[in-house]
């Protein structure tokens, strides 16, 4: 079994632990492997989870040149990037969960930096694809996108933390609702259909 099936199992049973519950053992369990092997591979729980954090830098990377040659306008591509973080079926005990770690992370400086890498790739994909859009002429040729990247990271982000409170919708939805709020006011006037990919 590759360490990729390892990382996978690791965030599932994350999201249904929280950091208090996770352990080894339970991990192992999920991916029919006994503990030891799991040590042998990562060294320590903590291994393994810095292992899991520094995976998701390249799962922004590898997302956004997927969804950028899946869709024809860049600003449909970052529709599907933002609502396609999460999964649908995720439920706000386990998004909580996720954040909890997030929380234990900021406390770790190695943690710490691979988070805030993770972050910074998603800015870079989010500004690639905005830049791309006002030279389209998708987005009002004065945009500043520098603002405007870091005003959709705020709201997606805020949005999600909306939705652990009052689970209206699924988490795709409310982020993807906070994208477009966001970018509604800097639209070119009569592209917005092209604009988004309807």
């Amino acid at each position: 079994m590759d360490d990729s099936a390892i990382l996978n199992a690791a965030a599932h049973v994350m999201g249904r632990t929280g950091p208090a519950g996770l352990t080894l053992a339970l991990i192992a369990a999920e991916v029919g492997l006994a503990p030891a092997t799991l040590v042998q591979r990562f060294g320590s729980k903590r291994g393994l989870l810095l292992a899991l954090s520094a995976r998701t830098v390249a799962d922004v990377d590898a997302s956004a040149t997927r969804v950028r040659a899946e869709h024809d306008a860049p600003l449909a591509a970052l529709d599907a990037l933002v609502a396609g973080l999460w999964p649908a079926e995720l439920t706000p005990e386990e998004y909580a969960n996720h954040l909890a770690f997030l929380c234990t992370d900021l406390a770790d400086a190695e943690a710490r930096a691979h988070a805030l890498a993770a972050h910074e790739a998603q800015d870079r994909a989010t500004a690639a694809l905005l830049a791309e859009a006002v030279e389209r002429g998708d987005l009002r040729a004065d945009t500043d996108v520098g603002a405007l990247t870091a005003a959709v990271q705020a709201a997606v982000t805020g949005a999600g933390l909306l939705w652990s409170l009052d689970h209206r919708a699924t988490l795709p939805e409310r982020r993807r609702d906070a994208l477009h709020g966001v970018l509604a006011p800097h639209r070119a006037v009569g592209v917005v259909a092209r604009a988004t990919g309807r």
